[in-house]
This record gives C-alpha cells, sequence and structure tokens, in this order.
C-alpha cells in the first residue's frame, strides 16, 4: 500500500472515527424536506430522502469537513466527511490502488476502534455517469450503546477524498440497504 494511501485514511479516518462516536440525537423534523448532497466537486452527489436533518460538524484537526444527517422516524444516521489530501498529492477518479489502501486501513482501524467490528462485505463500484470509483464496506459494530448496521462508501478524486457512512438499526436493514443503493446510484 502507498504511504499516500495511509496518510489519506488517517486523516479521514480519523475525522470519520471521530464523527461516529457522537451520540446522535435525531432532531424532531420529521417532515425535513429532501436534501441534494454534493461531494468531490459535484462528482459524488445523492439526494436524501424526506425526513433527514442536516447538522454541520465542527471541522476536524485535519480541515476535515462534514455533515451529520439524522432521520428521527427510521432512527438512521448519515455522516458525510470530505478531506484534503495530504502532501499536495493527486488521484484518478477510479483510483483502484488508493480506493483499496483506503479500505484496508478503514478496515484496521475500525477492528482497533470497535471490538465487536463485523466486516461483512466489500464492494468495489463505480458510479455511472461519473465514473467515479466507490469501495462500499458493510458492517456491523456497538455504537452509541447498542448494534448498529453500517455501510461506509469512500472515493477519491484530485486533492480530495470523501467518506459517507450510514448508521442504522439491525432491525430496519431494508430501508438501510434501500437508502445506500440510491446513494450510490447518485440519485
Amino acid at each position: 500500500m502507498s504511504l499516500l494511501s495511509k496518510k489519506a485514511a488517517v486523516l479521514l479516518l480519523a475525522a470519520v472515527a471521530g464523527l461516529s462516536v457522537l451520540n446522535a440525537q435525531a432532531a424532531k423534523a420529521t417532515d425535513a424536506p429532501a436534501q441534494k448532497v454534493s461531494m468531490l466537486g459535484g462528482k459524488f452527489s445523492f439526494t436524501l430522502p424526506k425526513g433527514f436533518v442536516a447538522n454541520p460538524l465542527p471541522p476536524g484537526p485535519t480541515g476535515a469537513v462534514g455533515t451529520m444527517y439524522t432521520n428521527e422516524t427510521t432512527k438512521t444516521v448519515l455522516i458525510t466527511a470530505e478531506n484534503r489530501l495530504p502532501d499536495g498529492a493527486t488521484v484518478k477518479d477510479n483510483d483502484a490502488a488508493f480506493l483499496d489502501g483506503t479500505v484496508s486501513d478503514f478496515d484496521a482501524a475500525q477492528r482497533k476502534a470497535l471490538p465487536d467490528f463485523n466486516k461483512l462485505s466489500e464492494k468495489s463500484l463505480t458510479q455511472k455517469g461519473t465514473g467515479l470509483g466507490l469501495r462500499q464496506v458493510d458492517s456491523t459494530a456497538t455504537q452509541g450503546g447498542g448494534q448498529t448496521l453500517n455501510t461506509t462508501l469512500m472515493a477519491g478524486s484530485g486533492d480530495h477524498m470523501a467518506v459517507v457512512q450510514v448508521i442504522s438499526r439491525p432491525d430496519n436493514k431494508t430501508g438501510h440497504d434501500a437508502l445506500v443503493k440510491q446513494i450510490v446510484a447518485g440519485k
């Protein structure tokens, strides 16, 4: 794995790890409108369905910016984070080596941070229309006092990388999978 991949993964994973330990309290706005989310200069875009409330997160120590979206009805949390790659590095929109290295480092960090982290699957995807490469890791772990179903999507483009993490209750697998499918499709 390249040094760039390791540094980038550590920077973004530190931001996401810090954000994901927040005890998210879903806002009481079940009638919140659908929201467009855009990352990586518009190359990674999707629309969240109604019911998600956006809460900007404080900038991370490495400059990462993010937003936590919560849905009270489904008890779903979605965290988006984006950060500049270290040392002025750049990556292609579908840079397999970078994405593979980022996933490997993410997996190691999750196993260290969450004792019961269980990786269920890993997928290599390419968004239709943009050609943006994504890596998807599905897992379970105990977070916020209970078991959670998690999907983490990672991408890189130019001098930035992005992570989207969807966290749901295990009894909402159908809703979780539908939301992930919508995000991956860029809809």
